[in-house]
Order: C-alpha cells, then structure tokens, then sequence
C-alpha cells in the first residue's frame, strides 16, 4: 500500500510544486527572494509559505478522496523539509553556489547574457527564449526534494 500512496502523493505535490511556483507566487516575490538581506529573505518566506500552502490545498482532498493513511508528523516532516530545501535553493545564490562546486557553473547560466553562447537577435540584443540553465536546475532541485517529501509522507 506504500508505494501507492507515495505515488499519489508525489503526484499531488509535483502538481502543486507547479502550480504553486508558477501560479500562485507573485511577480515581487519571484523579483526579490533571491535579493541579500531581509528583503530576500522575507519574500522567498512569503513564497515558501504560499507554495507550502498551496501543496496541502491539493493534497488534502486527494488524500481523502482516496483514503490515504496519512500520518500529521509524516506530513509535516515532509512537508517541513520540502519548504526548508525549496527555501534555501529560492535564495539563488545558494543554488548558483552548488551548481559551481557540482561542475554545472557554465550550464547554470545557459540563456542569460554570462553565458559565452548566449542567444542573440540578427542586431547582436539578447533574444528572448524559453528558459535558463537556473530554472532547470532550481527545477530538477525541488523535483528531488519532492520525491524526499512524497517517501516521507506515505511512510511516516
């Protein structure tokens, strides 16, 4: 029964992952929580908080739907340890820091102007594009931490 319950869970959670980081996170907080001090801080913690929210509004009623046997601690260890992480790599320049040291430094800053082979128009300007080496990383970082919540959550 575990392994289907982690798999509704994780399902739920990577479904609220994108709904909360893309939906439900505003322009400011997306803006400034990987700016120093306070003020990124605060609003990578008005984030974290929004997203952790927004994770147990859909997985709530998938769980009772489908009768899943959760536990309160599972679900706030889980969930605790998915907003710890998903926090500490929103700050950016902790995420850039283990993309260096893990040898991605060059990857990290594919599609922005400090890459060497970044994306021009014909007139030279950067052109615009679908995404950055840093959005896939930060991405495929929760996606882990996700994983970590879901065996946590179905086990605990």
């Amino acid at each position: 029964m575990h392994a289907a319950t982690f798999a509704a869970v994780f399902a739920a959670l990577y479904v609220a992952h994108s709904v909360g980081d893309h939906w439900v996170q505003s322009s400011c907080q997306a803006a400034d929580k990987g700016k120093p001090g306070w003020t990124g801080r605060l609003a990578d913690t008005r984030h974290v908080a929004g997203l952790t929210v927004t994770k147990l509004v859909v997985l709530l009623p998938v769980a009772l739907l489908l009768d899943l046997d959760l536990s309160a601690a599972g679900l706030v260890v889980g969930l605790g340890l998915d907003a710890v992480t998903h926090w500490w790599a929103d700050r950016r320049s902790t995420l850039a820091w283990l993309a260096k040291v893990a040898g991605k430094g060059e990857f990290y800053s594919l599609g922005t102007p400090a890459h060497p082979v970044h994306p021009v128009t014909a007139a030279g300007t950067p052109a615009a594009h679908l995404g950055t080496g840093a959005y896939a990383l930060d991405q495929s970082f929760h996606h882990v931490w996700l994983l970590v919540a879901a065996l946590i959550i179905a086990t605990v």
